[in-house]
């Protein structure tokens, strides 16, 4: 999120927020895609991943498993939020001046975006499969098929922007506790420096 040298205490909210900046960062731009495929998943399966044939029921288009519809809109929806969430958190990450918060936030931001890519995998997984025991008797006239295999292509996508997200925070953790480590030495040095007595002058010798 920042320089490594802007996660020391006494350095955080130091910096001035720069749009062009931000949205430059690696971590912002996986955020938005992050953003983007999760809302292109849900908006297919909600638009398009469900039919109707001669019936007032609608079908899932995936080889009519509503929980594969289910769980993709699920999904879907929660890291789209999630996206939401933590690019908020990436604009305000800067003006917190704990350590200790940016550590939670960040394992928060970790343990999510992994979260997120293991559910993606799983769905990515999940929706294949069921797609390609899709029959073509089961879709007159390909309807939906091309919003399934959208849904299927952005599952994919998903789990290499989530994972990448979860590298960099893994990456942003590492170094809050190596740039703490080192400041603590820092503070413990100077204590230990300006606590030592001085040293009593000779006493001078009697004529």
């Amino acid at each position: 999120m920042e320089p490594v040298g802007s996660f020391l205490p006494g350095k955080s909210g130091s910096s001035h927020f720069d749009p062009v900046v931000f949205v430059k960062q690696p971590r912002t731009i996986l955020r938005l895609l992050c953003w983007v495929f999760s809302m292109v998943v849900f908006s297919c399966i909600v638009n398009e991943g469900y039919m109707n044939i001669g019936s007032e029921r609608l079908l899932c288009v995936f080889n009519k498993n509503a929980d594969a519809c289910n769980y993709g809109v699920t999904v879907g929806v929660v890291c789209f939020l999630g996206s939401v969430c933590f690019l908020v958190l990436d604009i305000y990450f800067p003006t917190i001046h704990s350590v200790r918060l940016r550590r939670r936030a960040t394992l928060i931001d970790m343990v999510f975006s992994a979260l997120a890519s293991f559910l993606w995998f799983v769905g990515f997984c999940f929706l294949a499969n069921q797609w390609q025991q899709t029959t073509e008797e089961e879709l007159p006239l390909a309807q939906g098929s091309d919003a399934a295999r959208a849904a299927v292509a952005f599952c994919f996508f998903s789990i290499l922007t989530w994972a990448g997200l979860t590298a960099l925070a893994l990456q942003t953790f590492i170094n809050l506790f190596q740039n703490f480590s080192l400041f603590t030495d820092q503070l413990d040095d100077s204590a230990v420096t300006t606590t030592t007595p001085a040293a009593r002058p000779s006493p001078t010798e009697s004529p």
